[in-house]
């Protein structure tokens, strides 16, 4: 580490596999392998829409935003998301670049928090070391080599963490099947025992209800498309010709661990009964790995679920911390420090958004231990890409986007996200409409929360008289 475009973009200098891994490994962390594989274990097929929703945010992603913004950023010489906001609208009373920093500031801490939790939730799991116990080690094992190392220690980490958990959810369904004597026993298993398991609906038909979780599953693929831990990526990808290699690479990805992961639970869900896993599913991965595999081997997955828990926790503090002292610090408040300075900040402010996270996690698990995985991880993920996604997508497809409707929209998805999480089940099931309160949940925050912030900034936009007049 050099200076701070180092710290933070890996100096614009790193080449196609280790962006895609990296970009995959840090945008599944322990949802994949314990909130996904736990979900196809509860509901089956139905958990493949979560796959295809993924599918379709990182081929977009990859295939029609990367190289726009990728020469967009160049040309801005732009280190961080909010760097490309800033000068993409000419917002010279940085408001963007600080709702931007804020936001992040909020949301970091809360998703890195729920890795922390999965961590505690994992070692106990495999090992039966105690939760806080668990949790504490993999907190200080991240935070030993990202406080040194920055991004470029985050994306070499990734390649390996990468590699690791798709192999991990390839092999292992395999192993499943192989005790199970083949996919046909595995079908029919689930047609005898659980039949839902093998719909689209998990049994429910095209009701309503099923209809929103399908388009709440699909939904999460939407966080692909401009949240900045996924984005920052391409801005330290070595050139645009590095971008189509690497989404074959990062599709590719996607499409075998994901669906690796559904098939696992499936396969658990015809292998294990519900008390096997403690009346868990998340625990379908470790039930599954001890009692198929060799010690050895097991231990391997011990590996592959703490990586992809660190992946994510790494990426998620170094997007915080550059928030925190490049766009906060630095440019609104000292645009004269030396990159010395400035290193020596971000390792302090790394440390302490990592010390808050930990304190997160902790609180996690003191106040909610039994709640799975998968959906307070989205909570987090969600709230970020609610607040980015649709400013990045406009501002690369619709050229009347103004920097009045960009501040607005992700004011607008930031609350939003709160909002659909917290006050609006209360409010639908206080007036009576409980129908409304299950529709919302299974929907859950990402959707609407996105569609309130573009639809903010597509107004605000079309009512700026300022920048009309400017025009």
């Amino acid at each position: 580490m050099h200076n701070i475009r180092d710290y933070y973009a890996g100096g614009k200098k790193l080449g196609f596999i280790n962006v895609a891994f990296s970009a995959r490994a840090t945008g599944e962390s322990a949802w994949l392998l314990l909130g996904l594989t736990g979900t196809g274990f509860a509901v089956g097929l139905q958990g493949l829409w979560i796959a295809v929703g993924e599918l379709l945010g990182v081929g977009i992603a990859w295939l029609w935003m990367a190289k726009p913004f990728k020469r967009l950023t160049d040309q801005y010489d732009s280190v961080t998301i909010p760097d490309y906001l800033e000068s993409r609208f000419r917002d010279d009373g940085h408001w963007l670049r600080l709702i931007a920093a804020g936001a992040l500031i909020v949301f970091v801490p809360i998703y890195a928090g729920s890795q922390v939790f999965a961590t505690g939730k994992a070692f106990n799991a495999f090992l039966d070391i105690n939760h806080y116990l668990g949790a504490t080690i993999g907190f200080l094992v991240v935070l030993l080599y990202i406080t040194k190392g920055g991004f470029i220690a985050v994306v070499w980490s990734d390649v390996f963490q990468g590699l690791l958990m798709v192999c991990g959810l390839v092999l292992l369904p395999l192993v499943g099947l192989l005790e199970l004597g083949g996919i046909t026993n595995l079908l029919q298993s689930l047609g005898n025992s659980f039949p839902a398991h093998l719909t689209l609906t998990a049994g429910q038909g095209w009701t309503t209800l099923a209809v929103m979780q399908t388009l709440g599953f699909l939904a999460i693929g939407i966080g692909f498309l401009g949240s900045p831990q996924v984005f920052v990526r391409f801005i330290s990808i070595r050139n645009e010709e590095q971008i189509k290699k690497g989404a074959v690479v990062a599709l590719c990805w996607t499409f075998l661990a994901d669906t690796g992961a559904v098939l696992l639970g499936m396969t658990g869900r015809a292998l294990f009964t519900d008390a096997d896993l403690g009346f868990d599913s998340d625990n379908i991965l470790p039930v599954m790995s001890q009692a198929l595999l060799l010690p050895f081997f097991a231990g391997v997955y011990i590996a592959m679920v703490l990586a992809a828990i660190m992946s994510t926790t790494d990426s998620l503090l170094v997007l915080a911390s550059s928030s925190a002292v490049r766009d906060y610090w630095q440019k609104t408040r000292h645009p004269e420090m030396s990159d010395d300075t400035l290193m020596k900040l971000s390792w302090q402010v790394t440390m302490v958004l990592a010390l808050l996270s930990f304190g997160i996690g902790i609180g996690i698990l003191l106040y909610d231990l039994e709640n799975g995985i998968f959906w307070i991880v989205i909570f987090g993920w969600s709230g970020i890409a609610a607040t980015f996604c649709p400013v990045m997508i406009l501002s690369l497809c619709w050229p009347r986007l103004t920097a009045l409707g960009a501040k607005c929209a992700m004011v607008a998805g930031f609350l939003s996200s709160i909002a659909f999480k917290f006050i609006v089940p209360p409010l639908l099931s206080a007036a009576g409409w409980d129908d409304g309160v299950s529709y919302l949940n299974a929907l859950d925050v990402l959707l609407p929360a996105f569609l309130v912030s573009g639809l903010v900034a597509v107004v605000a936009s079309l009512m700026d008289k300022a920048e009309l007049n400017d025009q």
